[in-house]
């Protein structure tokens, strides 16, 4: 039923940690694909026995390991879709973990919504490791709603686990930029959320642990490097009617932001460099400041 898909690079010593939390799952009637993104360190070596999909079974983990070079998370996502068997795709990074009920509840909360096709899947929360909630929390147990207004008009903060249908990420795959290695997920996300919605439930189901030399500690210098992504984000965020109009504003501010950094063309994939309508030329001032910040940060 379920792909549990891990993109991997240089995170060998952490990987075993992941690995031990899905052997401890209450529910066994899913696959590890792990797409290692050119990684240099030991990763390759845990896997030897998996790669060009050959299949192990290592107690109630079904793995299968696909090696490719590094071209960024967004990249690696897009082949676990093509290499996922599961109905539903969980995405669970090198870096952290799952509660050991987690499938378990994933697969119940969905049986609920299986033939609702309106449903993209379902999503829980983020924890720390010491079980917190990250953010807020849902103001109800379950919600039934897509994510653009769970976050817009409910108001719901923190970083929250998405489990979508594995046929709805292939209809929505990451835009692969030349020359760029970082799409923003939410850019993805709220694509979906224009078209599904998701039924939410207030319960922890993936533990988080931001690493010191990962993605999101750097993560203003890594929108740098990546600015049509960034842009495309930022842009339909602003055109988007769900949307207050502080958010469009800051929206439009960071779209000028990056917009200002060297762009590398053309895109590839049917994309185009994203543009704003005129009437937001105003806050292209305040996005060159936080663009002149960030260039001496």
């Amino acid at each position: 039923m379920i792909t549990v898909f891990t993109p991997a690079y240089n995170r060998a010593h952490l990987l075993p940690r992941l690995y031990e939390s899905l052997q401890r799952q209450t529910f066994h009637d899913f696959e590890w694909v792990i797409v290692d993104d050119g990684s240099v360190d030991e990763t390759a070596s845990l896997f030897s026995s998996n790669e060009n999909d050959n299949e192990n079974e290592n107690g109630n983990v079904k793995i299968r390991y696909f090696y490719q070079e590094n071209g960024g998370k967004h990249r690696a996502i897009n082949r676990g879709v093509k290499e996922a068997r599961g109905e539903l795709f969980f995405i669970a990074d090198s870096d952290d973990w799952l509660p050991d009920d987690a499938l378990e509840t994933v697969a119940k909360i969905y049986d609920d919504i299986r033939d609702d096709a309106s449903f993209a899947g379902v999503c829980g929360l983020d924890g720390t490791p010491d079980g917190e909630i990250i953010g807020s929390g849902l103001p109800q147990e379950v919600i039934d709603d897509n994510s653009l207004a769970i976050r817009f008009k409910l108001g719901v903060t923190g970083d929250m686990k998405e489990v979508f249908r594995t046929d709805v990420m292939k209809a929505f795959p990451f835009p692969e930029i030349i020359g760029e290695r970082f799409c923003p997920e939410m850019l993805v996300w709220n694509r979906i959320a224009t078209k599904y919605k998701l039924r939410f439930f207030n319960r922890i189901i993936y533990l988080a642990e931001y690493q010191s030399d990962g993605i999101t500690s750097a993560i203003v210098k890594v929108r740098m490097q990546s600015p049509v992504a960034s842009m495309m984000t930022y842009s339909e965020l602003v055109k988007t009617s769900i949307v207050p109009f502080a958010k469009k504003v800051k929206a439009a501010i960071n779209y000028w932001r990056f917009r200002l950094a060297p762009l590398q063309l053309p895109p590839i994939g049917g994309e185009t460099i994203p543009k704003l309508k005129w009437w937001w030329n105003w806050t292209m001032p305040i996005g060159y400041l936080m663009h002149v910040r960030d260039v001496h940060n």
